[in-house]
């Protein structure tokens, strides 16, 4: 290794202790991790594009420094959204430094795939205490019954108030607004349970009206005194 002429120089002094490595907590055990093979852990990363147009939440499964599974959810971009498709067949295999220098096309896949290595390698994971982490398939235990993701979209203006889109029940269709023309309810369709229904044999409309529901005070009993399609009024 080649070294400067001035600490060529300097008279050699002897280290003392060598401590290794901060432990960190890692599947219910501490762990001095000097390798990526050192490193496993179930956690998340959430990362931003340049234009700060998209988002991505990437969660990552990783056993041994290897990603043995990767969910990859997008919102606000359609280039972003293929970008996740390619990442999710690119990622599963590799290990995690070198899912941290594929290039993932999208800056926001990047960014989200870096916030998570910074996390999972100070053992800021979200298994850091759970002994032997999470199975394999953790990621759709995350997305729940239609494996769909958890989305809310809110559109509202100063002139004409808020509309409800989508909320974690799923897609809004109408809401309920009292005297006041508060919103005080909505009527939601759960499109990922009615589209499993419906790839489970069941009617279309039997398995649309199954899955529509309301929350709030949305009865005329309950003060609702007028609905409006949030998408058209």
């Amino acid at each position: 290794m080649a070294c400067s002429q001035q600490v060529t120089n300097m008279c050699p002094i002897t280290k003392g202790p060598h401590h290794g490595p901060a432990p960190i907590p890692q599947e219910g055990e501490w762990t001095k991790a000097y390798e990526i093979k050192d490193i496993s852990g179930y956690t998340h990363g959430v990362g931003w594009c340049a234009p700060q147009q998209g988002t991505c939440k990437l969660s990552l499964n990783i056993k041994n420094g290897i990603i043995e599974e990767a969910l990859v959810e997008t919102i606000g971009c359609s280039g972003m959204t293929h970008s996740a498709a390619m990442a999710g067949e690119i990622l599963p295999g590799k290990t995690l430094l070198e899912a941290l220098n594929t290039d993932l096309v999208c800056d926001a896949i990047n960014v989200a795939m870096r916030e998570l290595f910074l996390q999972i390698v100070y053992g800021r994971s979200q298994t850091a205490f759970s002994e032997d982490g999470l199975p394999i398939g953790a990621g759709l235990d995350d997305l729940g019954k239609g494996l769909r993701s958890m989305t809310g979209t809110i559109f509202s203006t100063k002139e004409k108030g808020v509309r409800y889109l989508e909320l974690t029940e799923g897609y809004i269709q109408k809401l309920a607004l009292d005297a006041n023309n508060e919103v005080i309810g909505y009527q939601f369709v759960r499109l990922g349970k009615m589209m499993e229904d419906i790839r489970h044999g069941k009617d279309p409309k039997e398995a649309y009206e199954k899955n529509v529901g309301t929350y709030g005070r949305f009865a005329p009993e309950q003060g609702a005194v007028k609905y409006i399609d949030p998408r058209e009024e």
